[in-house]
């Protein structure tokens, strides 16, 4: 790119990283909405597709937008590469079946988002791939999973929606010894706040849709690791499969980077405003927020997570009844299975983001009936808790 921002901050990075205007010189990232290039002869076309990656030919291959995003991201993350994706679902299951083919092993932590574990469970299986789940919390079982050869390791940390943290650099190294390359998903802790790769892993998932765009606009995935994995692994299985970004989705998510560091900083504050607040409310049974005093691995989380993320979980007395009573109440905050968003977002997920988990299931994570997931938004803290306490009221 033109610009080395090695010795610069991520913030600045954030704002010029990859940016390469056109002829026109023009302020903001040009959007080049195009699905095909020219080119001046029948050689030159024939050249562009002998020296692959020389010059754009397809947007499904390659795009200037979505360019520019993916190297702004890699600086973000510290990574060699970066490949984006059409949703964040689109990223995982692309960076794990980059990784996998049949008589393949992959473990995984056991609280996972929904969708995430469909793949793992149903999909992967049916090509051939097996799968174990382990607690993500207990290094003992990470360990007796290891113990034979495997292929790749999939985790999440802080965990949807029971903020369970694991223990990052430990799983990485057996996990190396088993072989395997270690992806995680790193949505809720957000890119600003936990650098995965520093932890030791090898592969960094994110959906966009997420913090990222940060406005509820659009959708879009990103996988970030070596050059030899993004451009050897995940890019061809991308471009001849179909997954690709959006252009004008890419610009999205670039105005979304832009602002990042501001809103992730005051999203975190008021959620740990919010959970300190509410914690011993007889309301609930309990307030899970990493950074809380209260949850049972602040420590780690701390270690590893700059701030607390902007996420927190509400375990509210009286099952599903009271939950959907609280939530029927709310006045500020909105009903929404999304995150991660400047609005402020709560949701229910037994009944929605993890509903087609079994009671079992649900139960083994840590599910409960009254669970409740808040996502924190850019509203005023005061307002928030206002609101949450008027709906406490109403139970």
């Amino acid at each position: 790119m033109s610009k080395d921002f090695a010795d610069w901050h991520p913030e600045t990075a954030l704002i010029q990283g990859g940016l390469e205007r056109s002829q026109h010189m023009e302020t903001a990232e040009a959007i080049y909405m195009t699905s095909g290039y020219v080119y001046s002869s029948a050689e030159e076309a024939e050249h562009a597709f002998k020296t692959d990656g020389a010059r754009y030919v397809y947007s499904r291959y390659a795009n200037p937008t979505v360019t520019t995003l993916q190297e702004r991201l890699r600086l973000l993350e510290g990574a060699e590469a970066c490949v984006t994706t059409s949703s964040g679902m689109s990223a995982v299951y692309n960076a794990l079946i980059a990784l996998l083919k049949a008589g393949d092993r992959v473990v995984a932590s056991k609280a996972l988002f929904g969708s995430c574990q469909y793949i793992i469970n149903e999909i992967l299986p049916r090509y051939g791939v097996e799968s174990e789940f382990v607690d993500g919390t207990d290094l003992a079982q990470w360990e007796a999973a290891l113990s034979k050869p495997t292929q790749a390791v999939f985790l999440e940390t802080p965990s949807n929606p029971t903020l369970e943290i694991i223990d990052l650099p430990a799983v990485a190294e057996l996990a190396h010894k088993a072989g395997a390359t270690v992806v995680v998903d790193n949505v809720f802790a957000t890119p600003g706040n936990q650098k995965p790769l520093e932890l030791g892993a090898d592969v960094v998932i994110y959906s966009a849709t997420k913090h990222i765009d940060g406005q509820g606009r659009c959708m879009g995935g990103a996988i970030l690791g070596t050059q030899e994995y993004c451009k050897e692994k995940v890019t061809p299985f991308i471009r001849h499969t179909g997954p690709s970004l959006s252009p004008f989705n890419a610009w999205i998510l670039l105005k979304g980077l832009e602002t990042l560091p501001l809103r992730i900083e005051r999203q975190c504050e008021t959620a740990l405003k919010i959970a300190k607040y509410f914690e011993g409310n007889d309301a609930f049974e309990k307030v899970l927020y990493p950074h809380l005093e209260s949850h049972p691995q602040v420590e780690l989380a701390r270690k590893q997570m700059r701030l607390g993320g902007s996420m927190v979980t509400f375990d509210l007395k009286g099952g599903k009844d009271k939950a959907f009573k609280f939530l029927n109440a709310l006045k500020v905050a909105t009903i929404s299975n999304n995150l991660g968003d400047s609005k402020t977002l709560a949701t229910h997920p037994a009944t929605t983001t993890h509903q087609r988990l079994s009671d079992e299931e649900r139960a083994e994570m840590g599910i409960t009936d009254g669970m409740l997931r808040l996502s924190v938004g850019l509203e005023n803290a005061d307002d928030l808790i206002r609101d949450l306490d008027q709906a406490i009221a109403t139970l």
